[in-house]
């Protein structure tokens, strides 16, 4: 009984460090978006005013995001107003994977810096 408890226990805690891992977004796919144009509609990328992901390197660790069109209390709002206003496109889901994608990547600046 101990053992299919401990198993059982592994087997859930494994699904957790997976599903984390998932919902972290990929990066390669968010660095991929982040410089398409045509990404959400839009007419320009998000490298078109950030090459290179070049000012948002301390985003990762912020609480608040300003941007030309006011302060925003997520990085995810942050980022569809840049899709809408600088962009030219439509607003994603904040809970899509592109979103996710797009978040991993900007995240990955950070480390990108040092």
């Amino acid at each position: 009984m101990k053992i299919l408890k401990i198993s059982l226990l592994s087997v859930i805690a494994l699904a957790l460090v997976f599903s984390f891992a998932f919902a972290a977004g990929n990066m390669e796919k968010g660095k991929a978006l982040f410089n398409d144009p045509k990404f959400a509609g839009g007419t320009a990328s998000c490298a078109s005013c950030h090459p290179d992901g070049k000012g948002l390197e301390k985003s990762a660790m912020k609480k608040e995001w300003k941007n030309p069109a006011g302060m925003w209390m997520s990085i995810e709002d942050a980022i569809n107003v840049c899709i809408i206003m600088a962009n030219k496109g439509k607003a994603i889901d904040p809970k899509s994977e592109e979103m996710k994608d797009i978040v991993a990547y900007i995240k990955s600046l950070e480390s990108k810096k040092k």
